[in-house]
């Protein structure tokens, strides 16, 4: 029932800005965490960024010059702004959140299906 879903990938030259947006479909009682994850072609998939509910940021060191993150709690969304686009960045980028339960006693952790990221030359 309850699931991510991901939106702002495509095609995009190098040098310009993207933007991605993840929300969550459904009935939880609050996000705990929630940040997104790349996996390149014959990579792993590894963090790019994460925001928790009392607003702490962690993101790969290599990237926080160009990776910011934010989240709206009430609307229950997250947003990753990507600048200085690289071809390295060519990837699917995938949404994960870890969501209290409307009781508040369960963490669920939930994983979106991903959105492509292709950098042009």
């Amino acid at each position: 029932q309850v699931q991510l879903v991901e939106s702002g990938g495509g095609l995009a030259q190098a040098g310009e800005s993207l933007g991605l947006s993840c929300g969550v479909i459904g009935y939880i009682h609050s996000i705990k965490e929630i940040g997104w994850y790349r996996q390149a072609p014959g990579g792993q998939r590894d963090l790019v960024a994460a925001i928790t509910e009392l607003d702490t940021i962690k993101s790969a060191d290599s990237l926080k010059g160009r990776f910011t993150i934010s989240k709206d709690d009430v609307q229950k969304t997250a947003s990753l702004q990507i600048s200085g686009l690289k071809v390295e960045d060519t990837a699917v980028y995938y949404c994960k959140a870890d969501v209290w339960a409307m009781r508040y006693s369960k963490l669920d952790t939930l994983w979106g299906r991903g959105t492509q990221v292709t950098v042009s030359p």
